[in-house]
């Protein structure tokens, strides 16, 4: 074991694809920091920077062993920068009704307007009760408590790649519904 602190990513990356989990620790040890600060670098966001070095690390835990990995520090950065990416256009698609959304509504001149806002409110609402009971849990903290992913895994007691994988299937289960309900509502108002 003492042998694979000192031992060179080549050999280190080996031993990952042995499965040997002190390895992958040496690894995560050495350069889960350079990974978090490229990460933040550019999103400005602690918890998202740690869940983005998180899926990194997890990236290089389940790759095939059959790619070959030359240079690790250029590997996780070019990786870091592309799950920064992803998440920003994840965030882009996903604009959700700010909570006092409402209430911005009673500025508006013509009530249908505000007619069809409720309907879309609560057809999303509908579409969010539709959800199986733990993903509907983890869509609530995550979007209307604000709790990040690490928060909802503790609360929950389960483990942040099962929040993820939760509140990707949730978004992509509503994302479609709300496509669908949009349509509606345009040719609704023709």
């Amino acid at each position: 074991m003492d042998k694979l602190l000192h031992a060179n990513d080549q050999d280190l990356l080996a031993e990952i694809g042995r499965r040997n989990g002190f390895a992958f620790d040496v690894l995560y040890n050495r350069y889960w920091k350079d990974v978090f600060n490229i990460a933040y670098k550019r999103i400005r966001n602690t918890d998202l920077a740690q869940d983005i070095a998180q899926d990194v690390f997890v990236q290089l835990w389940t790759r095939e062993k059959t790619t070959l990995i030359d240079n690790l520090p250029g590997y996780l950065r070019i990786a870091t920068r592309n799950r920064v990416f992803r998440q920003i256009e994840k965030e882009s698609r996903y604009n959700f009704l700010p909570a006092d959304s409402e209430d911005q509504l009673q500025g508006y001149a013509l009530a249908d307007d505000h007619v069809l806002y409720k309907e879309f409110h609560a057809a999303f609402e509908a579409l969010t009760n539709s959800l199986p009971p733990q993903q509907q849990q983890i869509f609530r903290l995550r979007f209307q408590d604000g709790y990040n992913t690490q928060q909802i895994a503790g609360q929950l007691g389960i483990s942040e790649k099962t929040v993820r994988n939760q509140m990707g299937r949730a978004l992509s289960k509503l994302r479609s519904s709300l496509v669908l309900l949009h349509i509606v509502c345009i040719l609704t108002m023709k």
